[in-house]
Parts: C-alpha cells; sequence; structure tokens
C-alpha cells in the first residue's frame, strides 16, 4: 500500500511540475522565497499588534513557538528520520524533473516552507478573522507557496501535504495556548 501511495505521489509530481512555462518560470522562484514576503509578514503584524493590544509579546513569542515547532518537526525532525529523497535527488525520476533553481538538502518529507507558511496563515487567521475580512486569502497565499515547491523540482506532493498538515496543526496548538495565557 505504501509503495502505491508514493507512485501516485510520484505520477502526480511529474503531471504538477512538468506543467511549465516561461512565466511561471520566472514567478515560481520569487513565490517561493521567504524573504519576498518580509512586507506581508509585517503588515501582519502591525495588524496583530493592532487588534490585540498589550499583548504584543505574547503574539511574538506564539509566532516564534509556532515556526520553530513547525520547521522543526518537519525539517530537525521527519527529513533526518524518513530520509526520503527529493525529487531532484530521486535516480527514479530526476531526469524527468524540471528543476529552476539548486535541489536544497539531499531529504524533502515534510516541506518547511509548506509547514511554515501554513502555520503563519492559519495562526494569523485565527487571531484575526474576526477583525479582517480577507485574512482567509492566507490560505490560498499558502497554497501556492505550497505548489511552488512542486513547481520548483524540490518537493512531492505529499511532502507539502503533510508540511501543510504540520504547520495546521502547531497554528492550532499554539493558538489555543495563547488564548489560555494572553492577558484579559
Amino acid at each position: 500500500m505504501l509503495e502505491k501511495l508514493e507512485q501516485w505521489d510520484k505520477d502526480l509530481f511529474l503531471l504538477l511540475n512538468g506543467a511549465h512555462n516561461s512565466f511561471f518560470d520566472f514567478l515560481m522562484p520569487w513565490i517561493s522565497n521567504k524573504y519576498v514576503w518580509i512586507p506581508l509578514y509585517l503588515l501582519l503584524l502591525y495588524w496583530m499588534f493592532k487588534q490585540n493590544k498589550g499583548k504584543e509579546l505574547y503574539i511574538l513569542l506564539s509566532i516564534g513557538l509556532m515556526i520553530l515547532i513547525s520547521d522543526q518537526l518537519a525539517s530537525g525532525i521527519l527529513k533526518p528520520t524518513i530520509e526520503r529523497l527529493r525529487p531532484c535527488y530521486d535516480p527514479e525520476i530526476s531526469s524527468q524533473v524540471h528543476l529552476l533553481k539548486g535541489c536544497g538538502g539531499q531529504y524533502g518529507f515534510a516541506s518547511s516552507h509548506a509547514s511554515n507558511s501554513f502555520a503563519i496563515a492559519f495562526f494569523c487567521w485565527l487571531l484575526l478573522k474576526d477583525h479582517l475580512r480577507y485574512i482567509w486569502l492566507l490560505i490560498p497565499w499558502a497554497i501556492l507557496i505550497a505548489y511552488s515547491r512542486i513547481y520548483l523540482g524540490v518537493h512531492y506532493p505529499g511532502d507539502v501535504i503533510v508540511g501543510g498538515l504540520i504547520g495546521i496543526l502547531s497554528a492550532i496548538l499554539i493558538y489555543g495556548i495563547y488564548k489560555r495565557i494572553k492577558p484579559k
């Protein structure tokens, strides 16, 4: 059963990664670049601080702990434990991978880009959904970042799905803790 899931993951990867064009070849490395999103992160912090005056330190600590959990679970625990080769290193399909920039580390399960972007998106959504009408747009943003990892040839769909789930669970956990410990 596990072999069948892995084959489906490779087939879906080849389908998604193979659907490339010059516009997305230009755009996807930018979407995947975490530094491009710094203005968005600062804007989100501003909104969170504005809606939660006096709780800024709790928000910063929550975000730091959430990213630590999300990133370390994906990169620090799962990647070295599972040791699933990234598509660009997989000898079975590496010659078919449309690779736009470097391949990254040898192992790709689970995607820390996906885990971190979903963690940020869901934490911000949970914190701001009653205050900002369009905060739900962070969810498609996280999906786009996850997809960019497949497009760039560095993650299988399963890598980004599990990474996304790690991020969502990290956000829910930390939001629950935040709601319990923040000052009234």
